[in-house]
């Protein structure tokens, strides 16, 4: 019965969720711009640069996963901010006295993110269809990559919930986003390989989880052979921080409304 209705309500609460977004589609649209032109025209720059190894592939197909993997962050580390408007509405304070369990609230916000991860990956298939871009389209592996963005989307937002509560406000917390936004991408693998940082740059990038979901991304987007070891490692290193960010959030989640 307890896990039935903790299943009900997480659904509950990304039902929800995900209305919001229907009513109001435009973030999913506004979002969809940002790789379009990273891959047309970053992409195509950046291709030219002899410096960078990418592997035996072109450069837009390594860059294709990183991209990805960026719009996933880049959708979910704001979510935060949703939240707070939601406590300033008192939406939050009637979760809170509500019966459902705190986690349920929390993972159901997780999930709902996840849908927006969603539409970003088929916006950056698309793209790669449309310039033919040699990745892989068979559905193992697409399926397998729709559900590592769900994940990264619960994990950056999970993240995003945390800082909101810690933050409390949306001008503060537009600020610390933007702060946290960029070391997190340029401090990991999404746009240039490990090996063309500096040493302390590697160390710093090894304890990024944005590091985590493009090296799984690329495993299962590039053709060739899978290391499914090597997948595996990346999305148990994501899964557990992603279980870890949720225990910190459902402990903070009270103090939003305080």
């Amino acid at each position: 019965m307890g896990l039935a209705k903790f299943v009900l309500e997480t659904a509950a609460v990304a039902d929800v969720e995900l209305r919001k977004l229907a009513r109001d589609p435009t973030e999913l649209m506004t979002r969809a711009v940002q790789p379009l032109l990273w891959l047309t025209v970053f992409g195509q720059v950046m291709e030219k640069v002899r410096g960078i190894h990418s592997g035996p592939g072109s450069y837009l197909v390594f860059l294709t996963p990183g991209i990805l993997a960026q719009s996933v962050l880049f959708s979910a580390i704001f979510y935060g901010i949703a939240v707070i408007w939601e406590r300033d509405l008192g939406v939050v304070h009637k979760q809170l006295v509500s019966p459902a369990y705190r986690s349920a609230l929390v993972l159901g916000k997780a999930l709902s993110a996840g849908f927006r991860g969603l539409v970003q990956c088929g916006v950056i298939y698309g793209l790669a269809a449309l310039m033919h871009l040699p990745l892989r389209y068979d559905t193992l592996a697409v399926v397998a990559v729709l559900g590592t963005v769900i994940l990264g989307s619960a994990l950056f937002s999970t993240f995003s919930l945390i800082v909101a509560c810690i933050v409390k406000t949306r001008e503060r917390f537009m600020g610390v986003g933007q702060v946290l936004t960029m070391p997190l991408f340029f401090a990991s693998s999404a746009i240039y390989p490990l090996d063309l940082m500096p040493q302390w740059l590697r160390a710093v990038a090894r304890f990024n989880p944005l590091t985590y979901l493009v090296d799984a991304l690329r495993s299962l987007m590039i053709p060739g052979d899978v290391l499914t070891m090597h997948v595996a490692s990346d999305v148990g290193v994501l899964i557990l921080t992603t279980l870890l960010l949720m225990a910190i959030a459902v402990h903070l989640y009270p103090s939003l409304v305080r």
